[in-house]
């Protein structure tokens, strides 16, 4: 089983991750720029992240075997926050780098104006650059929260076959593919959506303009659900080309708009070099 994730963020993963991720068959993912779990206190600090994502997650991710690939956004939780908010005029120098394969996390925590102004700023950004975008929909009020996301998509102008929101649930996954938008999916342990009523939404909605994530964090959650879900699929009698679909041909097909998705031919097995390094540091700790 052939994998690409298209929301996961491996900063928060351990280098075990990534060696089971390979093993479950994952071989390409995308990791939106995200919150750390604690407040930012300065705009800088974002471009620290920013360039970690643009380079020692790809490096790390690339001795396991699999192609590393992001999103760059201000996130809508710190939309909020005036000490980040200026982090909204340095994203066209991070947007123009080649593995920036969309404008994102964006979208709603809290649906405050601060959000909706940061949102319709990076829809257009995305407009502007050729990006898609990698829309969040809201924990609390969703189906109210998709709606108006759903609006302020309309009204950039951007076209809806750029643009994913995920989260999505089954309250929502309806008006999102009757949009013209992508739908994406988080398949979680204990929250969102579990593999069992994904195979629900696409024995309901089919498998075209859907995505499935682990969207895997620093919190509880799972870096092989997208396994999982495919394994589900199987035993809920969808064929190999139906899992195929979902779990690589939709990110590709998505994330492949931005003319940046360029994916090597498959590898074999993985040994990392621990030889190598990325700007004087290495994956290798301990030993001679």
């Amino acid at each position: 089983m052939r994998i690409f994730d298209p929301h996961i963020h491996m900063t928060s993963r351990t280098t075990d991750d990534y060696e089971a991720m390979y093993a479950a068959g994952v071989r390409a993912l995308v990791e939106p720029a995200f919150w750390l779990g604690q407040p930012r206190t300065s705009p800088e600090s974002f471009y620290d992240y920013f360039d970690s994502l643009l380079g020692w997650e790809p490096y790390r991710a690339a001795q396991h075997g699999i192609q590393h690939f992001c999103t760059i956004a201000l996130n809508p939780k710190e939309a909020n926050d005036p000490r980040c908010v200026p982090v909204l005029d340095e994203l066209p120098r991070y947007l123009a780098k080649d593995r920036v394969v969309a404008v994102g996390e964006i979208g709603y925590d809290s649906m405050t104006p601060e959000e909706d102004d940061a949102l319709a700023r990076q829809l257009h950004l995305a407009i502007h650059h050729g990006l898609p975008a990698l829309v969040h929909t809201p924990h609390r009020d969703k189906a109210a929260g998709t709606r108006r996301t759903l609006d302020v998509v309309k009204e950039s102008g951007i076209d809806p076959a750029l643009v994913v929101l995920d989260h999505l649930n089954e309250l929502t996954v309806g008006i999102v593919l009757q949009s013209g938008c992508w739908a994406g999916f988080s398949i979680y342990p204990r929250t969102k959506m579990s593999e069992d009523r994904m195979v629900e939404v696409l024995k309901e909605h089919g498998t075209e303009r859907v995505l499935v994530n682990s969207a895997a964090d620093w919190g509880r959650s799972d870096p092989l659900k997208t396994r999982r879900t495919g394994d589900a699929m199987l035993a809920a009698g969808f064929d190999k080309a139906a899992v195929e679909r979902v779990l690589w041909d939709n990110p590709v097909a998505f994330f492949g708009q931005s003319g940046r998705l360029e994916l090597d031919p498959e590898p074999d097995a993985p040994e990392p070099d621990e030889s190598s390094s990325f700007e004087g540091n290495s994956i290798r700790r301990g030993g001679a």
